[in-house]
Order: structure tokens, then sequence, then C-alpha cells
């Protein structure tokens, strides 16, 4: 005992660390640490089968709607007569025909009305029914304005980007092929902006009334930011031959 009447440790357990924690609470925090790490990796896990999900198998599930819808139609049509009237007389939840774009390289495309999700998600393009009504291949004037998935559900129009000045855009309805080259884009702008989709595009640079077609769909890649815009014009059109010879520009 000291002087000022305490004991005064003088033996081995006053050299060791009074800050080092007791091992059960280090063994606590390592518990806490390896159960976060395992969340961590679960989450990590989950975040990579839901991108997996959205980016290939939604693919794979569009792609086989589209391509029974597909068949529908090109049966319907086999079983119809021949009409002068065009597409518009298919205006039907079937599809009014398939979208041919080379450079897009993403084969046929049905056509159907309206650009909700459950029509976009089965993989086809749709043309606007609203805000700004599309007109459609057949009519003399207006511009036939389609919406499509970038990324996921199809991805059909996931190669807009690829589309250049003079590149072909065809449609195909039941008797007639119409043949668009692409004169114009733009490759962002407010998904808001529903100026693009007027009967004379002013901002492609067209002034006066003619026969237009508009692809839209979403920018940058795998976000729905923005809206990028493909235009063209109509250049000609064939009819269709008994054996479906399409144009020279997807031969």
């Amino acid at each position: 005992m000291t002087a000022t009447g305490h004991d005064e440790d003088t033996g081995p357990a006053a050299e060791r660390p009074r800050s080092a924690p007791p091992r059960r609470l280090r063994g606590r925090i390592a518990t806490v640490v390896s159960v976060i790490g395992e969340l961590l990796i679960t989450a990590g896990l989950i975040l990579a089968l839901f991108v997996a999900y959205s980016l290939w198998w939604t693919n794979v599930l569009a792609d086989r709607e589209a391509h029974k819808q597909g068949d529908t139609v090109r049966k319907n049509w086999a079983r119809a007569p021949q009409t002068p009237q065009g597409p518009g007389v298919l205006d039907t939840k079937d599809g009014i025909g398939f979208l041919h774009v080379p450079a897009m390289k993403n084969g046929e495309v049905l056509v159907k009305k309206g650009i909700e999700p459950e029509v976009l998600n089965e993989g086809v393009a749709g043309y606007y029914t609203e805000p700004v009504k599309s007109a459609l291949p057949q009519d003399k004037k207006g511009n036939f304005s389609l919406a499509a998935h970038r990324d996921g559900h199809g991805a059909k129009f996931h190669n807009i980007d690829k589309l250049k000045d003079g590149d072909p855009i065809v449609f195909e309805s039941k008797d007639t092929w119409y043949i668009y080259k692409v004169y114009a884009s733009l490759d962002e702008t407010s998904k808001y902006n529903v100026d693009v989709l007027d009967e004379v595009p002013k901002e492609s640079g067209k002034r006066k009334p003619g026969r237009y077609i508009t692809l839209t769909t979403c920018t940058p890649v795998y976000t729905s930011s923005y809206r990028y815009i493909v235009w063209g014009e109509l250049e000609r059109t064939e009819k269709v031959d008994a054996k479906r010879t399409p144009p020279k520009e997807l031969r």
C-alpha cells in the first residue's frame, strides 16, 4: 500500500494493455462482420440475377412471343385475299406488318398498335396513338412514328445508333413494300419532346408535308432518361409479288 492509501499495481497484470477488447467481444465483432459479408455477397448475386433476367432472359421470352405473333400475322395474310388498302386494313391487335432495318441487324420486327409496356414488352415495335397519332404507311402524307425497347424485352432498337443518313428502313405490309431512307437523327432529346412525332417533323429539318417515318427509343443504353430519334422519308413503294420477293435493300 502506498502513502496515499491506494494499492499499487506492480505485477504482470499492470503490463497488459487496458484497451484490448475481451476475447468474447472480438468474437462477436468477427461474427457480425462475417454475417454482413455474407449478406453483401447474397445481395450481389441477387442483383446479378436481376440484371441477367432484365437484359437476357426478357429478350429470350420476348423473341419467342414476337416470333409466335409474327407467324400468326403471316398465316392470316396467306388466308386472306389480296387487297389494295395496305396495312390499314390490318390495324388489329395481331399487328399491321414488319419493319426491316438492315443496319440494326435485328431481323424483322412485328409492328403493332400502341407503345404501352404490355405491347413493347412482347418484343415488337409499336406505332403511336398518343400523345401524337401516327400516320400509317399507306397514308398520302404524315409521319409513321414507332417506338421499341433498346434493352431488354427483345431490344429491337438496340442498335439504333448504327443508322446513318441514306440507310434503308423498309416496312412490309400484306401487299406493299415501303422503302424509306434515313435523312436525319437526334442522339438525345427529352422524353417529353413530342415535336419529333409531328406530321411534319421540323426538328429533322423538314418544312413541307411528306411521307415520313420516325424511330424512337430510350437513351443512353440501359437507361430511359432521354430519347434517341431517327427520321426517314419514303423513297418508293413496291408491290408484293407471289413469292414475297424483298426489295433490293433487303437482299
